[in-house]
């Protein structure tokens, strides 16, 4: 497995070949037969942003559905199928895609397939093992009822987006969960389903006519357009403003986050420099330096660029003692506002390009993350060429350029903040 990452990533974009089938569904491939291994990832627009207003969560249970019996297979039997020919298949829904995840022994390609194709287009949705994934989902949202990491989350993403797709909840409510139906999985799984939105990438050991042959008895009989609800644009709402979640325990869950820039933007690649600087690399960012190691507030602090299909986002996060949380905060404040204002160093800015080239690599480790990469490159609109420009871009960042786009990403340092526990002094 490490021959073929190494392989795949060394030559870049040399190694990924275009296949387009015969009924013109296109994939990327990288073909390696060092290890009789086949990894195939592949998504369509429209997860849970496309979810009916009150039934937050169909787009989770359709997914968690579709391995649950397919064809002539019922659960039991669609399972056995799977287990008998050591076939690992999944799928999974976030805010803008269902992804479905298949690997299988070079020897069983042929079955991993046809149960791939039985599960996209002949899911059985039947009663039995939906309400055993309902309840599995109603049993997480209960456990998280007092989870202050997904209180947390939860609360941040209804005050970013107010009213908005993206400020439902992924996998549901506990009240409204029930009211899903079959009906409603099957409009979903109509409504999405369709080629032209359809992203594939294959790594592993398969010939480019082979997986031409596979893609169109998976995916041929679908619709070439999707009957998707439009999803407005949107920024992260109510800046400047802490909430706090009443929760009793002794520690502080913070969540913080501002407008951050979208991924097809042109200074993305210089913002991820800067959020790398600020608390995006571990041990060496300032956030770590000043809440960590100078104060002893906190474990750990992070923040991260979310880029979304309509919004963009720099989100953060730490957990502290409840009588320092207000302290915790203000620091994280005031490095990012020092941050826009003066911008990084020569030294931060160099020790960041060298972590952001070197742990790319970590990415391509082995075939499932290639194919993964292969199909999150599709999906924000990049050619394969992306592959040899990548540490290319980031190289290029100047510290002019990095303090430009630091200034447009941090702004003022305003931020939207929600705080579960029972924080001092907030």
């Amino acid at each position: 497995m490490a021959a073929l990452a190494e392989a795949a990533l060394s030559s870049r974009a040399g190694r990924v070949q275009r296949v387009v089938s015969p009924g013109g569904i296109e994939a990327w491939l990288v073909e390696e037969h060092a290890v009789p291994l086949v990894a195939l990832e592949f998504s369509v627009s429209g997860g849970a942003s496309q979810d009916a207003p009150d039934l937050p969560g169909t787009a989770t249970l359709l997914a968690g559905l579709l391995d649950e019996g397919a064809g002539p297979y019922d659960a039991e039997a669609f399972h056995r199928a799977l287990d008998d020919k050591a076939i690992h298949l999944s799928f999974s829904a976030d805010r803008d895609h269902f992804s479905g995840h298949l690997q299988t022994l070079e020897r069983n390609t042929a079955a991993a397939f046809d149960l791939l194709r039985l599960a996209v287009n002949e899911a059985r949705l039947d009663a039995a093992p939906t309400e055993r994934v309902r309840e599995q989902m109603a049993a997480t949202l209960k456990r998280d009822l007092n989870d202050p990491e997904a209180m947390a989350n939860r609360a941040f993403r209804a005050a970013a987006f107010p009213g908005h797709p993206y400020g439902r909840a992924v996998r549901g409510e506990l009240d409204t969960l029930p009211s899903i139906t079959r009906a409603d999985l099957d409009d979903l799984r109509k409504r999405a389903f369709a080629r032209a939105t359809l992203k594939i990438a294959a790594v592993g050991a398969i010939d480019a006519a082979t997986l031409a042959r596979h893609l169109d008895e998976v995916f041929g009989a679908w619709p070439e357009l999707p009957d998707l609800v439009t999803v407005p644009t949107i920024s992260v709402a109510d800046l400047g403003t802490r909430r706090v979640v009443d929760l009793d325990i002794p520690q502080t869950t913070i969540r913080f986050g501002r407008p951050g820039i979208h991924r097809r933007d042109p200074d993305f690649m210089p913002a991820l420099v800067v959020n790398y600087i600020l608390g995006g690399g571990g041990l060496t960012t300032r956030l770590f330096h000043e809440v960590r190691e100078k104060r002893g507030l906190a474990y750990s602090v992070y923040s991260q660029i979310q880029s979304f299909e309509r919004a963009a986002m720099l989100a953060g996060s730490t957990s502290t003692k409840n009588e320092r949380a207000a302290e915790s905060l203000s620091v994280i404040e005031n490095e990012i506002k020092l941050l826009a204002s003066e911008g990084p160093s020569e030294a931060e800015l160099d020790k960041a390009k060298k972590y952001l080239t070197g742990s790319y690599a970590l990415s391509f480790d082995t075939s499932t993350k290639i194919a993964a990469q292969l199909v999150h490159l599709q999906q924000h609109g990049f050619d394969i060429s992306y592959l040899d420009e990548r540490n290319k871009q980031v190289e290029a960042v100047t510290l002019t350029e990095a303090k430009r786009v630091g200034k447009r990403l941090l702004d003022d340092g305003s931020l939207l903040v929600i705080a579960v526990g029972r924080p001092s002094g907030m």
